[in-house]
């Protein structure tokens, strides 16, 4: 074990078991220190009840995160950490949540209740570990394995399965045949579990690692809360530009755009819509005539039904709708489309297009990609030479066009978005004298 435990947490346990209780490390920071990486949160389980765990730290900041569940939350100079009271979970009516926790004093009895034997270790301050499951031979072997029985760990909390999947694309671990048959069988807990926490995990996955090997293994969840998928995920494509069908286009894709969760959300939704638009000539081509409007809808829908936040949702809807555009290299192309959507947003598209690509036949695609990359260079250029594209880079502003004649209101905002037509299309320069002549011949 590499990675040393903070002094706060050291502290909490040494103060625990000094009082004659027990303590120990639990849950993804051991699994983590086993893997040999740093973790992210370190929680402690205790057999102090949370009055005790609260008395035994008076004069520290103590917070009742969830003294109902036995969680209190302990701040610390280096952090705060949850300190949680061993339990039993009673019955989860709601899929969710249970309905109520049973205090015990057997750690064995709380790591029963965990999701996945990996999570079900824990570690004393000396590095000894409790592991009744196995958990870290399933570590070992890279498997995701339900404690206890699977089907039963699924129905009490339906987000599980996303957790299943999120970690296998995290980690590259395989989920074990018995869980992943469960998995598969318990799919219509989703329904019962609140998009954003839904959402939450489908990020996890789309940008981790090996999010490509999850989605052609697992669709089937997937359509669960996306029904949309399913057409997508048949879809034949008898194209001269694709060599695979539309979910294997679509994985690839994604695999192939950066691990970011508007682009990879781009990537899986940018297709959505071909099911419905799709057309066999009589050469028996397939084609998908106004495929990314259609898309573009479909994906607005979807994003809202995971109460994914408006920002994002705006984006990755205009990504979608605009990612089979025609781009060229020109300058006055390229600061239109950098007028049109910002620099940030025409990069992105310009990494989508590229992704989008690289899930083509890529003979037929070479020259694209090519000229992608032309593209990407060009606008480089024109954002380091401060080339105008925007009002903002006008040369001339409000003011000076109201000391030219025009009256003030609207007609000052119509003046310059004349002025900025002329500097985007090249006829006039970004010149403070060319722009106030142009004005002062239309006032």
């Amino acid at each position: 074990m590499k990675t040393k435990i903070p002094a706060g947490a050291r502290q909490i346990l040494q103060t625990l078991t000094a009082s004659g209780r027990e303590a120990h490390l639990v849950g993804g920071c051991v699994r983590d220190l086993l893997r040999g990486v740093p973790p992210h949160d370190w929680d402690i389980c205790t057999s102090a009840l949370p009055e005790e765990t609260k008395a035994y730290f008076t004069g520290r900041k103590v917070i009742e995160t969830g003294l109902k569940h036995g969680t209190v939350t302990i701040l610390t100079p280096d952090g705060a950490y949850e300190v949680t009271t061993y339990r039993a979970d009673g019955a989860y009516t709601d899929g969710r949540r249970p309905d109520r926790v049973r205090f015990v004093s057997s750690l064995r009895e709380d790591l029963a209740r965990r999701d996945f034997t990996m999570n079900a270790i824990a570690m004393s301050l000396d590095g000894a570990l409790q592991d009744p499951f196995g958990g870290g031979a399933d570590i070992q072997a890279g498997r995701i394995r339900c404690v206890g029985d699977p089907v039963r760990r699924f129905q009490e909390d339906g987000l599980r399965l996303m957790r299943a999947l999120r970690f296998s694309a995290v980690l590259g671990y395989a989920i074990e045949p018995q869980t992943a048959k469960a998995l598969r069988r318990s799919r219509a807990m989703l329904d019962h579990v609140a998009g954003e926490r839904i959402r939450v995990e489908l990020s996890k996955l789309l940008t981790a690692p090996h999010a490509g090997a999850v989605l052609r293994q697992y669709p089937d969840i997937l359509c669960q809360f996306w029904p949309e998928l399913a057409p997508l995920v048949e879809l034949e494509q008898h194209n001269p530009w694709h060599c695979w069908g539309g979910w294997e286009h679509t994985i690839r894709a994604l695999e192939a755009a950066p691990a970011n969760e508007v682009l990879r959300l781009t990537m899986l939704l940018h297709d959505i819509g071909k099911p419905a638009c799709k057309s066999t000539d009589e050469a028996g081509i397939d084609h998908f005539y106004g495929h990314p409007e259609v898309s573009a809808q479909l994906a607005r829908t979807m994003l809202r039904r995971l109460k994914c936040d408006n920002a994002t949702r705006r984006q990755v809807v205009t990504l979608v709708e605009r990612h089979d555009i025609q781009l060229s290299p020109t300058d006055k192309a390229i600061r239109r489309w950098l007028n049109r959507l910002g620099p940030e947003t025409f990069y992105q598209l310009l990494a989508v297009k590229r992704a989008d690509g690289m899930g083509q036949d890529q003979e037929k695609v070479r020259d694209r990609l090519q000229m992608l990359e032309k593209i990407r260079a060009r606008t480089d250029e024109i954002i380091a030479q401060g080339q105008c594209f925007s009002l903002k880079d006008l040369a001339i502003s409000g003011q000076d066009v109201i000391a030219a004649g025009v009256t003030p209101g609207p007609e000052v905002g119509r003046a310059l978005k004349q002025a900025l037509e002329q500097v985007l299309s090249g006829q006039l320069p970004n010149e403070r004298s060319a722009l106030l002549e142009l004005i002062k011949r239309k006032a």
